[in-house]
C-alpha cells in the first residue's frame, strides 16, 4: 500500500514539474524538480531486499548523486560531475550482477552510438573552443554507454529499460544544449529522466526477486 501510494505521488509531482513548470514560482523550481527524486530515493530505501543489499545500497547511493546533480545543474560542471558520479554506482551496481551475459550486438550498438554522439555533440563543443568541457562530455558519454552497458547484466528488464531512458535523456539534453534547439526539450528530458529513476529504483525488487528463485 506504502510502495503504491509513494509511486503515485513519485508520479503526480513528476507530471506537475514536466507539465506545469511555468506555473511554479521561479524560486521553488529546483524544490519541485527534486521532490521526485527525493519519493524515489524513500522507495528504493524501503524495499526489503535481504539477498542484494549490496545492490540496493549502490543504487540508492547513485540516486542520491543524480539528486544532487538536479539541484547544482545550474552550474553545468558540477551538475554534470554529480551526475557523472551517480552514473558510476549504477555502473557498479549493475556490475556486481551477473544474470545475463551482453549479446555482441548490443555492444556494436552502444558502441557505434557513442562514436556518433562523441563526433558530433563533443566535436561541436571542441570548434567552440570549450575544450575543457569536450572533453567532459566525452567522459559523460563513456560513463552513460557503460551503463547501459552493465545494465544487461542484470538480467532485470527494469534496470535495462531504465538505463535506456537515461541515455535517451541525456542525449536529448547534450544535443538541445550544445548542438540545435530541439522540439519540446524540458518535457522529453525531464519525462524520460523521472521514468529511468523510477525503474532503476524498481529493479531493486525485480533483481532481488531473480536472485530469491535462483538461491531456492
Amino acid at each position: 500500500m506504502i510502495k503504491k501510494l509513494l509511486i503515485s505521488c513519485i508520479i503526480l509531482f513528476g507530471l506537475y514539474y514536466i507539465f506545469f513548470f511555468s506555473y511554479i514560482p521561479k524560486g521553488l523550481t529546483l524544490i519541485f524538480k527534486v521532490i521526485p527524486m527525493i519519493l524515489i530515493i524513500i522507495l528504493a530505501a524501503m524495499q526489503k531486499v535481504p539477498h542484494i543489499k549490496k545492490y540496493q545500497l549502490l543504487i540508492i547511493i547513485g540516486l542520491i548523486f543524480c539528486m544532487i546533480g538536479d539541484y547544482t545543474l545550474q552550474w553545468f560542471l558540477f551538475g554534470l560531475t554529480s551526475f557523472l558520479i551517480g552514473h558510476v554506482f549504477y555502473i557498479f551496481a549493475f556490475a556486481s550482477t551477473n544474470e545475463r551475459k551482453i549479446p555482441t550486438w548490443a555492444k556494436l550498438a552502444l558502441l557505434a552510438y557513442g562514436v556518433i554522439m562523441g563526433i558530433w555533440i563533443a566535436g561541436t563543443v571542441f570548434t567552440s573552443g570549450e575544450t575543457v568541457l569536450a572533453v567532459a562530455v566525452v567522459a559523460y558519454i563513456s560513463v552513460i554507454l557503460m551503463m547501459g552497458w552493465t545494465s544487461i547484466r542484470t538480467g532485470s528488464t527494469l534496470a535495462l529499460i531504465g538505463a535506456l531512458l537515461f541515455i535517451s535523456s541525456d542525449s536529448y539534453l547534450a544535443i538541445n544544449k550544445f548542438v540545435m534547439p530541439l522540439p519540446f526539450s524540458h518535457e522529453v528530458i525531464m519525462l524520460t529522466y523521472y521514468s529511468a529513476q523510477l525503474l532503476i529504483a524498481l529493479s531493486i525488487l525485480q533483481y532481488s526477486d531473480s536472485r530469491s528463485k535462483v538461491l531456492q
